[in-house]
């Protein structure tokens, strides 16, 4: 595999990070999801700080990784909290 150069690295890093920074909206609305509101700081540093970070493609892999489980995870939280919303159901 040929070896990508650091833009491509972090263009690809700031694409999984900024997925996921865009549901900070919908895990306020969520009980379960408060809990990871903190670590929306330490993701929008890290973004912000980007550039002074070493990367290389395994890393980058694995938060690419990461980020697809976490998405799969997040799926049957979220379409509740669509059908609550939805219906006026108030989430626990």
């Amino acid at each position: 595999m040929m070896q990508m150069d650091s833009a491509t690295l972090a263009a690809r890093i700031m694409n999984c990070l900024q997925t996921i920074l865009e549901l900070e909206p919908l895990l306020r609305k969520m009980e379960s999801g408060k809990l990871l509101l903190p670590e929306f700081k330490v993701l929008k540093a890290f973004l912000h700080d980007l550039d002074s970070v070493s990367l290389d493609e395994d890393d980058v892999a694995r938060i690419e990784t990461a980020t697809e489980c976490f998405l799969q995870e997040l799926k049957s939280p979220v379409s509740l909290t669509r059908m609550c919303a939805t219906n006026n159901v108030p989430l626990q």
